[in-house]
């Protein structure tokens, strides 16, 4: 870039991480039966779309996830860790109270000094991210920035809650984002509403040495989609009128893979076809903030997003939060 330019930041590469530990609707549905749970594959792919989801192993955190995805991205864009300066990682399930996982990835990596910090904004936290990161990249305060989501949701599941455990999954996803001298994030918005906190949370805190409240997720599933279905497109409608761009300029459709239902009504508001959402929910379950990047990766790793195309990417999560980026690949 010269140094008289405006600035923007654009998509260098993308990676992402899934534990090895795989299960399948049936072997979950198995682990739960001896729990006293009854559900079954059908039940859960009617309501869903899932079909699979990783755990991870004991002893395996989000920024082990985290660093496997952020190495992939930097493999794809061709860049050492002493080109990163600054670190963003949106999770929900931090390896620990403090320090972010943001600050251990850094150290893990070898990445010197630049901002590390962690973003919880739940199941929306990498498009908050990455509008950060684009937002710190423009006003020059970064050159080259990881942005990763990376979620262990495993841990922190009811496994007596047959209407939950079976949604989630873990996973990382990464993405190098770097100045450029056009735009590759074209636009972006980002929302929140704490008056819906109650539907989605893990009401549990520490105090006293003690964990106090819940340390489980809780889920009101009906009031979530309902309210899931009308942002999503709204948001994404306004983001377009931001770029002044319309529907038909979206070539890829990468929504936060939570429910083949909700996806699927968001891209019938957006007069898009199913065949131009990219879907990984059926693989991975919902894997929080990691989802958008993990679908992102996975199409561009089987060829499907190609440089050049558009991508409109969305996310809604606990908050309640939700917000979308307009990309230029």
């Amino acid at each position: 870039m010269t140094s008289n330019a405006t600035r923007y930041s654009r998509i260098a590469g993308t990676g992402s991480a899934l534990p090895p530990r795989r299960l399948s609707n049936d072997d979950l549905v198995r682990q739960l039966a001896e729990r006293g749970i009854e559900t079954s594959d059908e039940w859960i792919v009617e309501r869903t779309g899932i079909r699979a989801r990783h755990f991870v192993d004991p002893g395996v955190n989000a920024s082990d996830l985290a660093v496997q995805a952020a190495r992939h991205a930097m493999e794809a864009a061709g860049v050492q860790p002493a080109q990163i300066d600054l670190v963003i990682v949106a999770t929900s399930t931090p390896d620990m109270v403090f320090p972010s996982v943001a600050c251990l990835v850094q150290r893990k990596l070898g990445i010197p000094g630049g901002a590390a910090f962690d973003v919880q904004a739940v199941c929306s936290g990498f498009v908050y991210g990455l509008s950060i990161g684009d937002a710190m990249i423009r006003a020059g305060s970064a050159t080259r920035a990881l942005v990763i989501g990376a979620e262990v949701f495993s841990r922190i599941l009811d496994f007596n809650d047959r209407t939950t455990c079976v949604l989630f999954g873990d996973g990382a996803g990464a993405v190098v984002l770097e100045a450029s001298d056009t735009p590759g994030i074209v636009a972006s918005e980002l929302h929140a509403d704490g008056r819906y906190a109650d539907i989605l949370c893990t009401p549990g805190t520490v105090s006293g040495g003690q964990v106090t409240g819940s340390p489980l997720l809780k889920m009101d599933g009906q009031a979530v989609f309902k309210l899931a279905v009308g942002v999503l497109a709204e948001v994404a409608h306004s983001v377009l009128a931001k770029a002044g761009r319309s529907e038909a300029d979206i070539d890829w459709l990468i929504p936060h893979q939570a429910n083949i239902r909700i996806m699927h009504s968001t891209a019938k508001k957006l007069k898009l076809p199913a065949d131009k959402v990219i879907v990984t929910v059926d693989q991975h379950g919902n894997t929080s903030a990691a989802s958008v990047p993990l679908a992102l990766d996975a199409g561009v790793r089987d060829g499907r997003i190609r440089r050049g195309d558009t991508l409109m990417l969305e996310g809604v999560g606990g908050g309640f939060t939700w917000g979308a980026v307009l990309v230029d690949f």
